[in-house]
């Protein structure tokens, strides 16, 4: 099995494949390069061949029957080529008689397996005009043979056939050192090039081991922990980017989960606790059924309070995860304000609050989920309303800054602290006020919470300004839809008149 495993790892397959690859190359230059050696050698031959041939019939005369080299016997140069020809070389006459032949020619066989001799092959062949072929004398030396029917231009009416040798024996060593070589070189190099992608292979895996064992460390208990780029802009840093993303979205999820089971336990805690209370109490203390109905009465509103809490926090949980989908449309927010707070004059008529608004003339048209838009103005009249005392004021107002919309809740309550405010959006979160009852019935503590994600879900943002005693703004802020098209424009007012 480890060495299954061995096998199977990306290293191993790596190297394997490019030593694979190496092999491949190196196999195919080598018998390049020797064909390509190969072939020069025997141009080469063929060049010396053709320029002693052509020596021959400068040099070569036949008197009478005899074969005579006419040359400067001066000229150092002449000398040694007459004397190279003249080291391996045949004559023979028309009718096939060997007229001068030099010893080392009578030694050269055609084949080592059939060990015919030179000359009956030149007879054999004595028709076929000039052909060049490969022979080899007893030592076994290569040589190079061609021959052909020569005319002495002294004698025009008769022919002969000569032959010449040259020994081929260094260009054929040549061959052979060169392949002795690669096969010499080639395995060394297939292993050092195997050797070299291994260690490759291990520094560029390097990184991806030290990204799994940093990955190993991340856990539900520390999802902060990030692991570091490496600065090199290639594919690790994207896969360690994409990772840390991932990470990201867990570490969310798992505080949105930690979070909801918090806010669960925290704010169902007391009213299960009072419940219990009260059914405890009336079943010890209560001796007349009115005394019994006054006690379910009061823990089912408790038990109502419950169920508020239940699905309000399942609404937003859903919301800030990403599974309540907004229905988003052309929106003249300008009427939805004016709708909206015509529906809480009669309660600040109640509560003794004065409640105004402001809002453009011309429609202020967004992109929004109409639903999600009134519960958000819904939330902050409601919470202006509640924090303010009896003879004060809550203002509505909406403008158009540059390409956002600006809507405007404020109120002349109590005021938040300035410490407070970081964290008036947190879920639950109460501020008690000592000019202003914090019963339960002034809230649940989410009406906040469910503004900022409404403002962030419509790419837009939520800001508060407060000072204990006089008041507190809320500034939402939402961007405009691009100008409507004149036949879009009639429709919307069209669908808003």
């Amino acid at each position: 099995m480890p060495v299954r495993r061995f096998t199977r790892g990306l290293r191993f397959q790596l190297t394997a494949s490019y030593g694979v690859f190496f092999t491949l190359l190196l196999l195919a230059l080598a018998f390049i390069f020797r064909t390509a050696l190969a072939s020069n050698i025997n141009q080469e031959n063929d060049a010396n061949q053709s320029e002693d041939w052509g020596a021959l019939k400068g040099y070569l005369r036949v008197e009478r029957g005899t074969p005579q080299f006419h040359y400067d016997h001066d000229d150092p140069d002449e000398a040694a080529t007459a004397s190279r020809l003249k080291r391996v070389y045949l004559i023979l006459n028309e009718k096939g008689t060997v007229i001068e032949e030099s010893p080392s020619f009578s030694s050269l066989t055609i084949l080592p397996a059939s060990r015919t001799p030179a000359t009956e092959r030149i007879k054999h062949d004595i028709q076929r005009g000039v052909v060049t072929w490969e022979a080899r004398d007893e030592e076994g030396h290569p040589y190079q043979v061609r021959g052909g029917v020569w005319g002495d231009v002294y004698e025009t009416n008769r022919r002969y056939y000569v032959a010449i040798g040259r020994s081929i024996a260094y260009s054929r060593t040549l061959l052979q050192n060169f392949t002795w070589l690669c096969w010499g070189v080639v395995p060394l190099a297939i292993i050092a090039g195997s050797w070299l992608g291994w260690i490759n292979a291990g520094r560029a895996l390097g990184p991806v081991l030290q990204v799994a064992r940093l990955a190993q460390r991340i856990s539900g208990s520390n999802l902060s922990l990030r692991i570091p780029a490496r600065g090199a802009h290639d594919e690790l840093d994207y896969l360690i980017s994409t990772f840390n993303q991932m990470i990201g979205r867990l570490e969310n999820s798992f505080t949105q989960i930690r979070q909801f089971s918090i806010d669960v336990s925290h704010e169902l805690r007391t009213p299960i606790t009072i419940i219990r209370g009260q059914l405890e109490v009336a079943l010890f203390t209560a001796q007349t059924s009115e005394q019994y109905r006054d006690a379910i009465v009061s823990s089912l509103q408790d038990i109502e309070r419950l169920s508020q809490i239940v699905r309000a926090l399942l609404l937003l949980s859903q919301a800030e995860t990403g599974q309540v989908l907004l229905q988003k449309s052309p929106l003249d927010l300008a009427a939805v304000v004016h709708d909206i707070t015509e529906q809480f004059e009669i309660p600040a008529e109640g509560a003794g609050v004065h409640l105004s608004s402001s809002v453009a003339d011309e429609p202020v048209t967004i992109e929004a989920d109409r639903v999600q838009i009134e519960r958000m103005l819904s939330n902050l009249l409601s919470n202006a309303m509640k924090f303010t005392p009896e003879g004060g004021e809550v203002r509505v107002g909406l403008s158009k800054r540059d390409d956002q919309a600006e809507l405007i809740v404020e109120d002349t309550g109590v005021g938040i602290p300035a410490d407070h405010l970081p964290h008036i959006f947190d879920r639950f979160y109460r501020v008690a006020s000592p000019s202003v009852s914090a019963s339960p019935e002034k809230g649940l503590g989410l009406g906040l919470s469910f503004v900022a994600w409404i403002a962030k879900a419509h790419n837009g943002s939520v800001n508060v300004e407060s000072e204990p005693g006089k008041g507190t703004r809320f500034i939402v802020r939402l961007p405009l839809s691009p100008a409507p098209s004149p036949g879009n424009e009639q429709n919307l007012i069209a669908t808003h008149g």
